[in-house]
């Protein structure tokens, strides 16, 4: 059985490709810093293990793949998933609110994938970065987070670039707005209305849409993909920059 190690597996994203990798036969080990919360879901499901880790913490990083290692025997694919999504104006991102979502979005991943490298040596394995259509065109109340899902998307490539000759493909994954509880929760009526008015196909994502795509990515069916982004996003790239909506919050 393969295993498939993705952080930020307690809720959403994560949590929906857990559940798309389970039922394609895989194990997961689940990784998140909610200890609550993850063992929660992970009581609820079979073929999963929880591993309670805060993946910007190089320390824990090790701890967790060798905890992998010697409970699986292998890593055949990493899903970097666990993200911080903080937003707001240039001027109100303070360095430590800055540093918040880098050591997490940016720094956590690049610790999983160099820790879990001699690994997907010798798996051949996979890695898929969680990037954000935010990390492809500008918007407002985004400088950190969008800045450091660029920073994936480079990222991705970098590491593609280099592990290609272990057999090891790295590749990235950028969704689009998408039907998470808690974007239902913060995003009003209006900012609904104008995503809908953006995207080509008229509504937001779900999380196993983009799981989906993410785990395709893990399977040997992308035996062939590496150094690509792709966006999940209903065509969302493709329509301009900002929402006026979202740009009347920065007064």
């Amino acid at each position: 059985m393969k295993t498939a190690l993705i952080t930020g597996a307690a809720r959403g994203i994560g949590l929906a490709t857990t559940d798309i990798l389970c039922a394609q036969g895989w194990h997961v080990v689940m990784v998140d810093r909610d200890a609550e919360e993850l063992t929660a879901r992970a009581f609820e499901r079979q073929a999963v293990t929880a591993a309670v880790h805060d993946i910007s913490d190089p320390d824990q990083v090790d701890s967790m793949i060798a905890a992998t290692l010697a409970a699986r025997g292998q890593i055949d694919a990493l899903v970097n998933n666990a993200g911080v999504a903080d937003f707001g104006p240039i001027e109100q991102t303070t360095f430590a609110r800055w540093r918040r979502v880098m050591e997490t979005n940016l720094d956590g991943a690049f610790l999983c994938t160099q820790a879990a490298t001699p690994a997907l040596k010798a798996s051949r394995g996979a890695v898929v970065n969680i990037a954000s259509i935010s990390g492809l065109r500008a918007s407002t109340l985004r400088v950190a987070y969008g800045t450091s899902k660029a920073a994936i998307i480079h990222m991705t490539q970098q590491y593609a670039a280099e592990l290609g000759e272990y057999g090891i493909r790295v590749n990235s994954v950028a969704p689009g707005p998408v039907r998470t509880k808690l974007a239902m929760a913060v995003h009003t009526q209006d900012i609904i209305d104008a995503y809908h008015d953006a995207i080509p196909l008229g509504r937001y994502g779900s999380e196993a849409e983009i799981g989906q795509v993410i785990a395709f990515l893990c399977s040997d069916e992308a035996s062939f993909v590496t150094g690509q982004n792709i966006s999940v996003d209903g065509g969302f790239e493709s329509t301009g920059i900002g929402l006026p909506s979202l740009r009347g919050q920065t007064k």
